[in-house]
């Protein structure tokens, strides 16, 4: 099982990607997190298919996009056309899991899906053997700098418990509140892909994730 570092763009200064792009790759990372907000699944705007096609142009870092959005089969096409790799979209969002994820297996790429905090764990079980990877959200999605739920620790735990009983080594990612203090924690439950925004890019980016990638790199 691969340990990935997914930092989130969301925490980045845009007026100056391409150094934040440029750090990261120093730093040896291969993936990014991008969050997109439709300002009704969540209560937050951010980017859209435009800005994630035009940053496309500017580093081959493997897209992780993480859809919180309503219907978001409506846009799976297009997300995909503009350049993710992984289209990750939340259980919550939509009538019908089963068709987003056979709609974007038919785009060629990744799949991912994502519960928020309140949302039990067990409601993934008819999915687990269908997706790449499973989300567990640590923070309420919409807002980066929040701190981290504790009980997300132990969804991650019971939802590795889960994947292992049925033979299934499929990747877990957690987003929010994750840093130095408690990366390991999360690790030890089960999980394998890290988005971390903050504590990346509000210093030293390369330098920041370079100290992340070592601990996973080791783990």
């Amino acid at each position: 099982m691969d340990y990935i570092l997914s930092p989130s763009l969301l925490a980045a200064d845009f007026g100056d990607l391409k150094s934040a792009f440029e750090a990261l790759k120093k730093a040896d990372t291969k993936w990014l997190h991008l969050d997109v907000m439709d300002g009704v699944f969540v209560p937050n705007l951010s980017m859209g298919i435009t800005v994630i096609s035009s940053i496309r142009k500017s580093t081959d870092l493997f897209f992780d996009v993480h859809l919180m959005i309503t219907d978001p089969i409506r846009y799976v096409k297009d997300f995909a056309n503009a350049g993710a790799d992984l289209i990750n979209f939340h259980l919550e969002a939509c009538e019908d899991p089963l068709a987003v994820i056979d709609e974007i297996r038919k785009t060629g790429k990744k799949v991912g899906i994502t519960i928020k905090p309140k949302t039990p764990v067990e409601e993934l079980a008819p999915y687990l053997g269908l997706v790449d990877m499973i989300l567990i959200m640590s923070v309420e999605p919409g807002f980066g700098g929040q701190s981290f739920i504790p009980t997300s620790t132990e969804k991650v735990r019971t939802l590795r418990a889960m994947l292992t009983e049925r033979g299934l080594e499929t990747d877990i990612e957690i987003d929010g509140g994750i840093g130095l203090g408690n990366i390991r924690e999360v690790l030890d439950a089960g999980c394998n892909i890290i988005v971390i925004g903050s504590a990346v890019f509000k210093g030293d980016i390369a330098e920041s994730a370079a100290e992340f990638n070592r601990i996973l790199e080791t783990y």
